[in-house]
């Protein structure tokens, strides 16, 4: 019996979620909560268009000349991915025998390192993976959850020598202090997998979607971090000898 999969919505062309262009297929549902999140309506686990692994293979193969042709390739985030873990498994493991690269953009909230997530991290050539702040209390602040769960997956990734990228967004008042950089910069340290830190700057794209669905947006009075702000974060983890980027 096929697999299905509850699909938020599709880009076919992305360029900002891995190397390359890449056709990002943003899975439904999500348990984090995070107050700056720009994609507020892929919350709901039961919302989203049901699709087989094959429906989506179909539309992939359309764009392999482009993905090959950047470096490019398939990536699963969401809302997130690994809550539909069996189907993204399937879905990497298609592309896998086609021959092309596939990437999952997680915030690493597993409940349980089960047999189909080994299945799904063998078909990933590269996770994302969004550390959102290393303080448990500013992470539930910021996320509604805590922090363990991901922090113990991203030890089993180092354990598992998964190839490793980690995203840390920058937002004022919660994430923007030195020391909370610092944290994260002698957590990650160790960790040989982790090729860079990406710092995603704060944005307000998402605040329309919360709007629109008659909620109340909490960041209204934040502002996008400033480049200086983001060069004194960069400083903390290059001063580790971290690759980072924003």
């Amino acid at each position: 019996m096929a697999v299905i999969g509850r699909i938020h919505s599709i880009e076919s062309f992305g360029t900002v979620d891995g190397p390359g262009i890449r056709f990002i297929t943003f899975m439904q549902g999500c348990l984090m909560r995070c107050l700056y999140c720009h994609n507020r309506d892929t919350w709901d686990l039961h919302d989203g268009k049901e699709m087989k692994v094959d429906d989506l293979m179909s539309q992939i193969i359309s764009y392999r000349p482009f993905l090959e042709a950047s470096g490019g390739g398939v990536t699963a985030s969401g809302g997130e991915a690994i809550l539909q873990a069996e189907f993204v498994a399937e879905l990497f493991k298609a592309c896998k025998k086609e021959g092309i690269h596939t990437c999952l953009d997680t915030n690493g909230f597993v409940r349980k390192h089960t047999p189909v997530i080994d299945e799904l991290l063998d078909n990933t050539d590269l996770v994302m993976l969004d550390i959102k702040q290393m303080n448990d209390a500013k992470h539930i602040d910021l996320t509604n959850v805590s922090n363990q769960r991901t922090l113990q997956f991203a030890e089993y990734l180092h354990k598992r020598g998964q190839k490793t990228w980690i995203r840390y967004v920058v937002v004022g008042g919660y994430t923007d202090d030195i020391p909370s950089a610092i944290a994260l910069a002698e957590f990650i340290k160790p960790m040989t997998n982790v090729e860079k830190v990406e710092l995603l700057p704060y944005h307000e794209l998402g605040k329309h979607k919360w709007e629109a669905m008659g909620e109340k947006y909490e960041l209204n009075s934040i502002s996008p971090p400033s480049r200086e702000t983001m060069e004194q974060i960069k400083k903390v983890f290059t001063d580790m000898d971290i690759n980072a980027v924003y």
